[in-house]
């Protein structure tokens, strides 16, 4: 038990360092390349905060544990949005870029409608399971997801109205030396998020199945915070330092990814039994990313205030009462 406790601990230090880096190399690659750094926070920043869950999620398909499969991603993107944004948005009022308002929200709750169907769907006679046809097909929406993001580097100021005509080149930016030194910040960056959350996740599982918690509850609340952490700390450091819209790009963006890559690819993988019992969690996180949605048009215009961030954690905190209740 000490040396689990050790290694969450060095977990954690990973993690915030990780972070840190990811977020300063990501917002300096978009500053080179004129890139909108949503853009950056829905793609590079988003894929490398979800290692932990893509990897927790492969490992468990191939093992046969599919409740910790599906209930990684979507323990995860629960406390990605109820948790992380809400803390966030607590610290200081997140303001939503157009893009962000009109497009990716409603994304993000259609590739969980999405889910929910293809989970509870009776495709090729296999009942309550997500075939590798079905895993292709989430994939096949995430190509297509990446490549919305390559086309909004190109048009997103154009689509916020946002002048683009005056460029003050900065010769620093410019320089090779700061190129690579921002790409080696971002892969650094992500491998220490990689093995931070590794250290975290397995110790963590160790810990809870000791003290005799059931699989479902560990993949809903220890496994999925654990996994989110990079997400977390990614978000609140981005948000400290006014990088509101990479704080925003990453929720959104490992929310998109959590479904459409790390399911996709476990169930190409290995088909994941699906457990009907996650219906509820499912439409919690569906009704959490309708509120997502409904936040920049409520109240103060275009941002998710701190009322609302308190909302979300109050959510937050009622589901994981009611899980722990109803799974011990």
């Amino acid at each position: 038990m000490i040396l689990q406790i050790f290694l969450m601990i060095i977990g954690f230090i990973l993690l915030v360092k990780g972070a840190d880096l990811l977020v300063v190399g990501g917002s300096n690659i978009a500053k080179r390349f004129h890139i909108p750094e949503i853009v950056i926070g829905l793609t590079i920043v988003s894929i490398g905060t979800s290692m932990p869950e893509l990897m927790v999620s492969l490992t468990s398909a191939l093992q046969g544990h599919s409740d910790m499969s599906i209930g990684n991603v979507v323990g995860s993107n629960i406390a990605n949005l109820l948790l992380i944004l809400g803390i966030c948005a607590v610290m200081k009022n997140l303001k939503f870029k157009k893009e962000t308002k009109f497009i990716e929200n409603p994304i993000a709750l259609i590739v969980t409608i999405i889910l929910f169907l293809l989970a509870n769907n009776n495709f090729a006679g296999q009942a309550n399971t997500i075939t590798r046809a079905e895993g292709i097909i989430l994939l096949i929406l995430c190509i297509a997801f990446i490549i919305y993001n390559i086309i909004m580097a190109k048009k997103g100021d154009e689509f916020d109205g946002i002048s683009t005509e005056l460029v003050i080149i900065n010769i620093k930016m410019n320089s090779p030396r700061y190129l690579i030194k921002a790409i080696l910040f971002v892969i650094i960056g992500i491998v220490c998020l990689k093995f931070g959350g590794d250290f975290v996740v397995n110790s963590a599982s160790e810990i809870a199945r000791a003290m005799g918690m059931s699989e479902k509850l560990i993949s809903l609340t220890i496994i999925a915070v654990a996994t989110s952490l990079p997400e977390l700390v990614t978000s609140v450091v981005a948000t400290k330092k006014g990088e509101i819209d990479m704080a925003i790009g990453n929720i959104i963006g490992s929310c998109i990814f959590n479904i459409i890559l790390i399911i996709g690819v476990s169930a190409i993988i290995a088909p994941i039994a699906y457990s009907v019992s996650y219906n509820k969690d499912i439409i919690i996180l569906m009704g959490a990313t309708l509120l997502l949605i409904l936040f920049p048009f409520t109240g103060k215009k275009d941002e998710m205030t701190k009322a609302n961030g308190i909302i979300y954690l109050l959510a937050y905190l009622a589901y994981t009462i009611n899980l722990i209740v109803t799974n011990l």
